[in-house]
């Protein structure tokens, strides 16, 4: 079967070895005649195990279809909040929830403002800005993300002790048919849009999760959905399909030992795109101690970036050095492409892309912990050593008897193995300790290995699954900080920097259980900290640069 190339995603193979892998997965997957099957919806693509799973996980082919029905409902939301003079949209979300409107508000220029956080400095700025003009989105499918559920709690107190009228049309709910959130909206009387159970939150972007968010802040999302529709008909084929080329590229390289994907931003014209594939990617294929580790780089040139013998280059725009693999196109037909692309990658690689087996211990361990410490203090432990603003709290093997920073890091550096990658977690504010994520290019300079970073408790959402389920091939630096303004979440025992600090050491517990190297460094002073952080690795940046 052939068709004409559709001109909304193009997906380049560059490279001589991406294209003999990506040629021979191809032909392997057509013999199979897996491209029609996947876009029929078959769930036994991805063996017996995972077919009750996949089952009831394949909605995704279809959404841009199906969320047609969703956009009067959509529209009336908007024109509601236009006339309440609601025009400070928060999102309060985590994950698929959250990922997917960043990407298609910042990519429009729509002003969105999202809360996927836990650290009290980051959500307490939020809350006094704008607040009599603020509308919240509280989207979380299972209805019951304690993050989202913090959000929500504080911003019912904070309208209330505002004396804010109607209060009820400041939230827009939503969440899946028959979840403790719908009940919830129901009995508050907050209207409610109800997505598709049949979608994973990862693969949720053409549902109800990406596009309500984002129509609130002023985007066009029936523009998104009649982007992914012409380009649903080229995955059935087996010939210029742009889902079947990057599928078999993704699959095939991760085969042939390139099963780390790099995301360089490219010149793309849709922003922070690779953040939201890094999710899907990660969590559909990080298990069974396998799986597609992405990278996300700041573009095909960043800083310390070395194209390994383990790397998969995947540039995203107009790379100006040769890559792998090449991806263009409008957004919500990229959706799409990425969605298929990475479900049929798991057949070449015996994966279900639809389960995340391990997600879900991190966050029993955060509630087991607030549990048992009650109003104590909660099982910190005691500093390897102190230097400076920063407490090192690791076990002596992850430090190598380092007693300073510049020798932790030294060590932690040579423990990452041949074919294994650094991973830093960082569980501050985003914003306003943006210089955080400038040690992912410092340490990347130090090391021929894969660097990643991740914003906490997001990432938990996100690669947390393939930290824990992936190759064990992984050394982490989490990163905590003092919190000097704390936050009481309303009817509940915890603040927000208590919950911030148990979600964190829930996730190095279930690490070290695991036996992977992971130190901690906590901040005494989150400015100077992040300042000896960075100089140690070799530079220097300031809080908020």
């Amino acid at each position: 079967m052939t068709g004409q190339p559709s001109p909304l995603v193009t997906v380049t193979i560059d490279s001589d070895l991406a294209s003999r892998t990506a040629k021979e997965a191809t032909d392997e997957l057509v013999a199979g005649m897996t491209p029609a099957a996947l876009a029929a919806g078959d769930p036994g693509l991805w063996g017996p195990a995972a077919q009750p799973e996949a089952s009831i996980r394949l909605g995704w082919l279809h959404a841009h279809e199906v969320s047609q029905a969703l956009l009067e409902q959509i529209g009336e939301l908007v024109r509601r909040a236009q006339a309440d003079g609601l025009d400070h949209i928060v999102l309060a979300g985590m994950g698929g929830s959250s990922l997917a409107p960043e990407v298609i508000t910042t990519t429009a220029g729509a002003p969105l403002t999202v809360l996927d956080t836990t650290d009290p400095h980051q959500v307490g700025r939020v809350l006094a800005d704008r607040l009599e003009r603020t509308l919240l989105v509280v989207a979380s499918k299972s209805g019951s993300t304690v993050e989202t559920d913090s959000h929500r709690r504080i911003y019912e107190h904070a309208f209330a002790q505002a004396g804010l009228s109607h209060t009820e049309r400041r939230f827009v709910v939503v969440t899946d048919p028959g979840s403790p959130l719908a009940q919830l909206a129901a009995d508050a009387g907050y209207a409610s849009v109800l997505a598709d159970p049949h979608v994973g939150g990862r693969y949720s972007a053409l549902t109800a999760f990406g596009l309500v968010p984002s129509a609130m802040a002023g985007v066009d999302v029936a523009a998104l959905l009649n982007e992914a529709r012409p380009i649903s008909d080229q995955l059935a084929l087996t010939d210029r399909n742009p889902g079947l080329t990057l599928g078999a590229a993704l699959g095939g390289m991760a085969r042939a030992g390139r099963d780390k994907a790099v995301l360089a931003w490219a010149g793309s014209p849709i922003r922070g795109f690779a953040d939201w594939a890094e999710q899907l990617i990660a969590e559909s294929t990080g298990k069974d101690g396998r799986g597609i580790l992405p990278v996300v780089v700041t573009d095909d040139r960043a800083a310390g970036f070395s194209p390994g013998p383990d790397v998969h280059l995947i540039a995203l725009g107009y790379p100006s050095s040769p890559a792998d693999t090449v991806v263009n196109g409008a957004l919500g037909a990229q959706f799409l492409v990425w969605e298929y692309a990475v479900a049929l990658a798991g057949t070449l690689i015996d994966i279900n892309p639809f389960d995340q087996p391990d997600v879900a211990e991190s966050k029993q361990n955060t509630l087991a912990l607030l549990e048992s410490a009650g109003d104590g203090p909660l099982p910190t432990g005691r500093p390897a050593f102190t230097d400076g603003a920063v407490e090192v709290h690791g076990e002596p093997g992850a430090l190598g008897g380092a007693t300073n920073l510049a020798g932790a890091v030294d060590a932690l550096l040579q423990s990452v193995p041949g074919d294994g990658y650094l991973a830093i977690m960082a569980y501050l504010d985003r914003h306003a300790d943006q210089a955080a994520a400038g040690l992912r290019d410092a340490l990347a300079a130090r090391t021929t290995r894969p660097v990643t970073f991740g914003w906490g408790p997001r990432f938990l959402h996100s690669t947390g699954q393939y930290h824990k389920g992936g190759p064990p091939t992984g050394v982490f630096i989490q990163i905590t900080g003092v919190v000097e303004r704390d936050i009481q979440v309303p009817d509940q025992v915890f603040t927000l920097g208590r919950l911030q600090l148990a979600q964190a050491l829930g996730d190095l517990g279930a690490l070290r259980r695991r036996g992977r190297p992971a130190v901690r460094f906590h901040l005494r002073d989150r400015t100077t900290g992040l300042g000896q952080l960075l100089a140690a690795v070799g530079t220097s940046l300031t809080r908020g640069d």
